[in-house]
């Protein structure tokens, strides 16, 4: 018996207009993503991964079409609503981290709940736990510059995980990292695999993608192949 699905993009087209130009960066893409899958993007640049995680970070909106994100239509949510959504359901790790540079590791992991309505005493509890969870628990009060890559990078994958959200999207999580530090990543994404998190995570690397249970590759806008493994 499958389980639910987290994920459904029902025909999403999403147009851009530059002038009298116009281009479609997404072609009519219908996808089904259940619950506590792994899932590997791919395609050339220009083919839409971005655009598509874009969307599904309920940072942009598709021009036709309709997206449900834990069986709720988000495509049709007004900015605010989606706002909410945004920070309450999905968690985003970049390839350049997107550290506050000021802050501490707790202080860093701690922002997304800062929007939350918690406690102090609770935001802190909760970061120092996913902190310990990444292998950083004893680098609570150090600031980004004082971490290596792989470090920064844990910090970031325990900010997504703070809200315990529905999805979890990665753009390129270990570009910037050496083999070593990327592999170290790459084995905390099993984990929370293992753990039943629904991960999508956008990479040039066929070795990165085979990491994933599936992998479905764009070309032109449009799914070119979806293949589990």
């Amino acid at each position: 018996m499958s389980n639910p699905s987290i994920v459904r993009l029902d025909n999403i087209w999403k147009t851009y207009r530059m002038g009298p130009v116009t281009v479609d960066a997404l072609r009519g893409i219908s996808l089904d993503i259940q619950e506590g899958e792994y899932i590997s993007i791919m395609g050339p640049s220009g083919c839409g991964k971005s655009t598509l995680l874009n969307l599904l970070g309920c940072l942009d909106r598709p021009t036709a079409g309709r997206y449900f994100l834990g069986g709720e239509d988000v495509s049709r949510m007004d900015d605010d609503t989606l706002s909410t959504v945004r920070g309450a359901r999905l968690g985003f790790i970049f390839q350049s981290y997107n550290l506050i540079q000021q802050l501490t590791v707790v202080e860093n992991i701690e922002v997304p709940l800062y929007y939350q309505n918690r406690t102090e005493h609770d935001s802190r509890a909760v970061a120092m736990e996913l902190a310990s969870r990444v292998g950083l628990e004893h680098r609570l009060d150090h600031r980004p510059t004082e971490l290596s890559g792989g470090q920064q990078q844990r910090v970031a994958i325990a900010r997504a995980l703070v809200n315990d959200p529905l999805v979890i999207l990665a753009d390129e999580p270990t570009g910037n990292l050496d083999s070593t530090s990327g592999a170290e990543i790459l084995e905390v994404f099993d984990d929370l695999h293992r753990q039943g998190k629904t991960l999508i995570m956008v990479t040039h690397d066929e070795e990165i993608a085979n990491r994933a249970r599936r992998t479905i590759r764009f070309r032109d806008g449009r799914v070119e192949s979806d293949a589990q493994r």
